[in-house]
């Protein structure tokens, strides 16, 4: 039987089975996992089968679950009006809801995960309203309500202090984008987490859950604002997080090169290994021995490190005393080894890092305030530096005003890199009052691309475009439920329906084209182009592998064969424009499905 193109996304439920099935296939049976067999396996270890168990859980935890097994149903169409640079650009923006998005990209972006760096500043939990609410029956289909798409409008989440499950909310729209953000990442890929008080303690402890406590990096404290809001109860905060987690642990951040002033580097020793400045070898309330200096003075003193690692520093030279001999002694810092050495505190105070200087910079492209408590970039070019490479991959799946793809352009500006960016944010509709809405941005996505446009001219160098797609409707036939079941001649025409006609009425032959090879895996940035010849057909290649789409009534052997196909290759077709034996005779040159 010929295999069809999957109208969903990736199955995340069938494909964890089968990792599991691969490692302990005598707990799988039947494609559930034998939960019985699993725990007498590991009952010397002690499974916890009770409530009584260290961990997070919350009310709707089930429900953040479901989403994660519910496959999306939409798929991402071309804007080329809203793009910039589409034939040479690789960055790619896209307006949808994140969470149906992240289960698009599953089949391209995981397994082996291909993205360096996530970076989401997600909508903090402060008592206000947020859209994100997910309805896990329905899948796409919420998502236009949400967005005014259908007859609704906008259905927001009254998430107040009071609500008794404000907290409980929250989670349930962040665990499964988190989870699926996850399976995008590199082995040695790291996300960033904005957060503040809120939430940072429950953030904690569900990324524990899904990336493992022994992932966690470290959770940076940042300068928020340069100064404190005197309408603040007791104390007024000035500074939120960044919580770091990478997929495996290890040395998973790059070492950042310290700003150095090489005119304070001395040698006037003549030292072979350069320039130095020198530094105290004491310290109050070190540890306190006596000494031998190398000029054979006795010294006891307080001491910033052990005994031996003094004497050490001795022996390679690397004492200095000052004052002809008399003064304390102080170690050399070679100019080398202090560029090398790129261990960050755990604090970024720096007034650049703040919201305020993102205001500043949201003013100076669109001359007015249109966003609220917009990221610096140079908080986003911080982190950069810290987590990726010059041909990185970065992810921010709630882009706001668009700083994470601005970072990244000035970036490879000025380090001449070719790191691309994914950005997605739901167009959710500003407000009637706010002077966005006055400007004439009717969603948060629109001034997140017009951002990234004037940032990208300002710049002016490397890779300034992006193709710009939006999440719709599938361009497959809906099945229509049929409430009677004595009704045989309406699921009987309904079924020739979806033989005949699989596709919506008055398709996109480009569109269905993308939402193939969305579900076939291959990338956004593939390469597309359409073939003269009888069939019309639609070449997507991407590196080796090659797809050919065609949408003709009928198809031959012939015509399939001038194509000149390999069994490497993928030729896809309706299902009516072939009998069984076509399938089989074209099946025999080329891989072939069907829609």
């Amino acid at each position: 039987m010929t295999e069809k193109i999957p109208d969903t996304s990736a199955d995340i439920r069938n494909e964890n089975l089968e990792k599991l099935r691969e490692v302990f296939p005598q707990f799988v049976s039947e494609n559930t996992i034998d939960f019985d067999a699993l725990q007498k396996f590991f009952e010397r270890e002690g499974i916890l089968a009770d409530t009584e168990k260290y961990g997070l859980n919350w009310a709707g935890k089930s429900n953040a679950f479901r989403a994660i097994r519910t496959p999306a149903t939409g798929t991402l169409v071309p804007q080329m009006d809203e793009s910039k640079n589409w034939d040479e650009t690789e960055n790619i923006f896209i307006e949808g809801d994140n969470l149906e998005v992240l289960k698009l990209l599953q089949k391209h972006y995981a397994n082996p995960g291909k993205i360096k760096m996530i970076y989401i500043d997600p909508p903090y939990n402060t008592g206000k309203d947020f859209v994100y609410k997910d309805n896990f029956t329905q899948g796409v289909a919420d998502y236009y309500e949400q967005t005014g798409q259908t007859q609704g409008g906008i259905k927001m989440t009254t998430n107040t202090e009071k609500n008794g499950r404000y907290h409980s909310d929250w989670l349930t729209m962040m665990y499964p984008r988190l989870f699926l953000a996850r399976n995008l990442l590199r082995d040695d890929g790291v996300i960033f987490v904005s957060i503040d008080d809120n939430e940072v303690a429950n953030l904690r402890l569900v990324m524990d859950e899904i990336f493992g406590e022994e992932n966690f990096v470290a959770n940076l404290i940042r300068k928020r604002r340069d100064s404190q809001a005197n309408l603040s109860k007791n104390i007024s905060p000035v500074h939120e997080y960044v919580l770091i987690y990478a997929k495996n642990n290890g040395e998973v951040l790059n070492k950042i090169i310290p700003d150095l002033n090489v005119s304070e580097f001395k040698n006037p020793d003549n030292d072979p290994r350069g320039p130095y400045v020198t530094m105290p070898c004491t310290n109050k309330g070190g540890s306190v021995y006596e000494i031998k200096l190398p000029n054979g003075r006795l010294i006891t003193d307080e001491w910033r490190f052990k005994k031996e690692t003094f004497e050490n520093l001795i022996l390679e030279n690397k004492i200095v005393i000052p004052r002809d001999g008399q003064g304390k002694p102080r170690y050399k810092l070679f100019f080398e080894e202090k560029k090398n050495m790129g261990v960050l505190p755990s604090t970024w105070l720096d007034s650049e890092a703040s919201n305020q200087e993102g205001t500043k910079e949201i003013k100076d492209i669109f001359e007015d305030l249109i966003f609220d408590t917009p990221k610096p970039v140079g908080l986003l070019k911080f982190l950069l530096k810290l987590a990726s490479d010059d041909s990185s991959i970065i992810l921010d799946f709630f882009a706001g005003s668009g700083t994470t793809a601005h970072a990244v352009m000035d970036l490879n500006a000025e380090d001449d890199g070719n790191r691309k960016w994914i950005c997605v944010q739901l167009p959710e509709e500003t407000d009637e009052k706010s002077e966005a809405y006055k400007a004439g941005y009717k969603n948060i996505a629109e001034i997140s691309r017009e951002r990234i446009r004037r940032a990208g001219d300002k710049i002016g160098k490397g890779d300034v475009g992006f193709k710009s797609f939006k999440l719709s409707p599938s361009n497959y036939r809906k099945w229509n439920e049929i409430t009677d079941a004595d009704d045989v001649e309406t699921l009987l025409e309904q079924s020739k329906l979806f033989i005949e006609n699989p596709l919506i009425d008055n398709y996109d032959e480009q569109s269905v084209v993308y939402e193939i090879l969305e579900k076939e895996g291959f990338g956004l940035n593939a390469k597309i182009e359409q073939l003269p010849g009888d069939l019309h057909p639609y070449m997507v290649t991407e590196n080796d592998r090659k797809l050919v789409v065609t949408f003709e009534k009928q198809v031959s052997k012939e015509q399939v064969e001038s194509l000149k196909l390999s069994l490497d290759d993928t030729f896809v077709c309706l299902d009516s424009a072939l009998d069984d034996t076509g399938k089989v005779n074209i099946g025999r040159v080329v891989s072939i499905k069907t829609i």
